[in-house]
């Protein structure tokens, strides 16, 4: 009988979830697998935006990690302190890890600080406590600018500002006060969906209906405390009383500092998000693979990986590159869902089918949603 083989996976969002569960389901019998993580919790990434718009609180969407009963897999509340590439040696707040395949599954860390004046006058919503602080200033707004901008080129989620302008649009309509708001959205994307006109214009056209301004191709620089003013680089000002931030990314210094990265992320072979370092492998948000950075790529890379090990230590067959095909749903506002079809890698160029926001499909994502706490959790 061989040696059962041990798989140390860093970070517990959609690809380390998703490779542990298959790991579990197809290899348990030959592979330990240990999920290290640094928080106690799994939250969907669209799920912050229903804290922020007061949908749920943020106990309602947190999915605890205790939860997890799988064959061989156990998970490890601890922060990642080194990563020895060569040796598969992983040192955490809890011990030292000797593994034979190493997964890095960091995600992206987020920097508000990177941007001049963003943490004395905006305010970021992509953390879970920065989605929930948001709560607290939304029904207070009464009028005035807001302003939602990406701060940065690589940034989670391609949809969120999209989604977080028709949220807000309904929210102060709600409310009453939409006409005494302006709403004005600046991305450095050059549109929305950069792989398809008809989707990006789709949305566009929503975001013109509601009378939400948008400037593409833009990029925040800075802010000014005092004044409440953004700074583009193309030399305008945008004058604010909300600013919401897209905070600028970047790979976790412990990755970095492991000498994984080139260009500030994790290189990997996009057909098996193998790295330059034998038996170790990089999914999601913290590589540089030629997809955008969201949970559904994550977790289809950590698929692909799934079946690489399987060929590998099962002796199954050779695996098919990963396609990048997934599908991406998007808020739409008035508690409609549009959902757009990509497949990224598979054909001669990205291509992308845009299902125009409806009931039905808001059914979908929360289908979507409870399957994958089904299936991760083991509950609804």
């Amino acid at each position: 009988m061989s040696a059962r083989r041990r798989a140390l996976i860093l970070g517990a969002g959609f690809g380390g979830l998703e490779l542990s569960t298959r790991l579990s389901l197809e290899l348990a019998d030959q592979v330990d697998v240990t999920l290290i993580d640094q928080s106690d919790a799994f939250v969907f990434g669209f799920a912050k935006l229903d804290v922020m718009f007061g949908r749920k609180t943020l106990d309602e969407v947190r999915l605890p990690y205790r939860d997890i009963a799988k064959p061989s897999v156990q998970v490890r509340q601890e922060t990642v302190l080194s990563i020895d590439p060569e040796r598969k040696r992983v040192v955490t707040s809890g011990g030292t890890y000797e593994a034979d395949i190493l997964v890095v599954a960091l995600g992206a860390d987020l920097a508000p600080e990177a941007t001049p004046g963003l943490l004395e006058s905006g305010h970021e919503f992509y953390s879970e406590q920065g989605a929930a602080n948001v709560r607290e200033i939304l029904p207070t707004l009464d009028s005035g600018a807001v302003v939602i901008a990406v701060l940065g080129g690589f940034f989670k989620c391609p949809p969120a500002p999209y989604e977080t302008a028709f949220m807000l649009h309904d929210f102060l309509t709600e409310r009453g006060v939409r006409d005494a708001c302006t709403i004005h959205l600046v991305t450095p994307m050059p549109k929305p969906i950069p792989v398809s006109d008809d989707v990006s214009n789709a949305i566009l056209g929503s975001l013109d209906d509601r009378n939400i301004e948008h400037s593409h191709a833009s990029l925040v620089t800075s802010l000014d405390p005092v004044a409440n003013v953004a700074h583009l680089k193309d030399g305008r000002a945008l004058a604010f009383d909300l600013f919401l931030a897209v905070p600028v990314h970047r790979a976790p210094a412990v990755v970095v500092e492991a000498g994984l990265t080139e260009d500030g992320w994790i290189p990997v072979d996009p057909a098996t998000f193998a790295t330059r370092f034998a038996d170790v492998y990089a999914v999601g948000d913290v590589t540089s693979a030629p997809v955008p950075r969201a949970g559904v790529i994550a977790e289809g890379e950590a698929a692909t990986v799934a079946d690489v090990l399987l060929a590998s230590i099962g002796g199954g067959a050779e695996p098919a590159p990963f396609a990048g095909e997934v599908i991406c749903y998007i808020e739409m506002g008035r508690d409609t869902v549009g959902k757009v079809n990509v497949n990224f890698l598979s054909g001669p160029a990205p291509i992308a089918m845009f299902t125009p926001p409806s009931l039905a499909v808001a059914a979908e994502k929360r289908d979507f949603a409870a399957s994958r706490r089904r299936r991760w959790f083991g509950h609804e």
